[in-house]
């Protein structure tokens, strides 16, 4: 058994603003096993500047991964558990080696009958004529639920958005989801959760910024509106401080990103946890390439939630893979009609 690993920089096709910038590239890496003529491959979706695993011995961490792959997965990802990202990589790259054809990694009806995933319309950041433009091409696209990342503009005019999309369709036709990414000062946002709960919306992600407990917890004890926890997952790698965590902060929903919490294994951790206390939850890419994402919306398929997932349709980057993965009325499928191309010899 031999594996390497690639580094691959993906380019936006326009420049993506959030709370912490515009974003106009982002880097990945892929691990690829070869045992014999089978071959596997993962993504490993390193996220610079989010990724609890951005440090500078990122790269030393992956090539010591490949020259001990024969150590195998289960003692890999226990030496990897600082390395959410690597993790996850790690994963798909053992499930691809035994799949017949490196791509099928959670054979389901989703990958054998085209059976649909809802997911959200994303609405990225930017001026408000941007962002109202975007909406108006989400709804004829044929999505019922939008996020809309919010706290980068004026927070009136992000209002007067919301005002608008609820002026044109209601919470039965769309269903409205916001993103702050922490945005929020914890002595501002309790009244700013008020003024957005006024708009019908499903739910806020991450109104403050992730390490704050006791005032996230308030947050969630007193909030008019379901508070998601994102961020705040990140770096908590032992079950029992994930327990804690869920415990003392009570959220509403978690959302869960298997490149920064720690792959499938990781994020079933989270789901259990939050099963238990009664928290809804959902999964979410985290800017993969097609093959981070098609191995993140298959095995979201088999968790069976009918919830809008939170998957990225990867049509931002203008060098990403070709592949099945495709959106359609508001819906990933995995189109039978269509190849994969992906190589990175």
């Amino acid at each position: 058994m031999i594996a390497t690993y690639f580094k691959y920089i993906l380019n936006f096709k326009r420049p993506s603003g959030t709370s912490r910038g515009v974003l106009r590239t982002k880097e990945t890496y892929f691990i690829k096993i070869t045992e014999g003529v089978k071959e596997g491959v993962g993504e490993c979706g390193l996220f610079r500047g989010l990724s609890v695993d951005d440090r500078p011995d990122y790269e030393e961490k992956l090539k010591w991964v490949c020259d001990n792959i024969t150590l195998g997965e289960e003692s890999l990802l226990e030496e990897t558990i600082e390395f959410p990202s690597i993790q996850f990589g790690l994963e798909q790259a053992f499930l691809s080696l035994k799949s017949s054809d490196k791509f099928t990694l959670f054979p389901s009806e989703f990958s054998t009958k085209e059976a649909p995933i809802s997911i959200n319309g994303l609405i990225w950041m930017g001026d408000k004529e941007f962002m109202k433009t975007q909406i108006k091409e989400k709804i004829a696209q044929g999505f019922s639920c939008i996020k809309m990342k919010i706290g980068a503009i004026d927070f009136e005019e992000e209002l007067a958005l919301l005002k608008y999309i609820r002026s044109q369709f209601s919470k039965k036709l769309i269903t409205l989801r916001v993103d702050a990414n922490g945005a929020f000062l914890p002595s501002e946002a309790l009244e700013k959760l008020k003024r957005l709960s006024e708009f019908d919306l499903h739910s806020i992600e991450q109104p403050i910024k992730q390490g704050k407990i006791d005032e996230m917890a308030s947050l969630c004890e007193k909030t008019p509106l379901p508070i998601a926890l994102d961020e705040e997952l990140i770096g908590v790698f032992d079950v029992t401080k994930k327990e804690d965590l869920l415990q003392t902060i009570q959220p509403q929903y978690i959302i869960l990103k298997p490149s920064l919490v720690g792959g499938f294994k990781g994020s079933n951790e989270w789901i259990s946890i939050a099963n238990k206390m009664n928290a809804g939850w959902w999964i979410t890419s985290a800017l993969e390439s097609n093959i981070g994402l098609n191995a993140i919306a298959q095995w979201t398929y088999t968790l069976n939630n009918q919830m809008p997932q939170g998957l990225g349709t990867g049509a931002l980057f203008t060098n990403n893979f070709d592949s099945p993965l495709e959106v359609k009325n508001g819906s990933l499928h995995y189109s039978l009609n269509s190849k994969w191309d992906f190589n990175l010899d």
